[in-house]
């Protein structure tokens, strides 16, 4: 079976954010947590799924992780 990237989701205090998605790309977040949700067994609305993605992105993401290594070396430290 095909292993999906996203596994548990955690339940941390949210900062409300609206946005707004291509229809497409929201329809495949639909499909992601109706997927998810049967790899689970749990009902996962596709909004719970934004926050641990775009997460997952930028934790994965090596030029952020390298620009941002960069930024925190150079800021002066109290």
């Amino acid at each position: 079976m095909t292993k999906l990237k996203l596994s548990d989701i955690r339940d941390d205090k949210p900062v409300k954010l609206s946005i707004e998605l291509p229809a497409q790309t929201h329809r495949d977040l639909a499909a992601y947590a109706e997927l998810l949700g049967q790899e689970s067994g749990q009902t996962l609305q596709p909004a719970k799924l934004v926050a641990p993605m775009l997460e997952r992105f930028m934790r994965t993401d090596r030029g952020f992780a390298k620009l941002r290594k960069e930024r925190r070396s150079a800021s002066p430290r109290s």
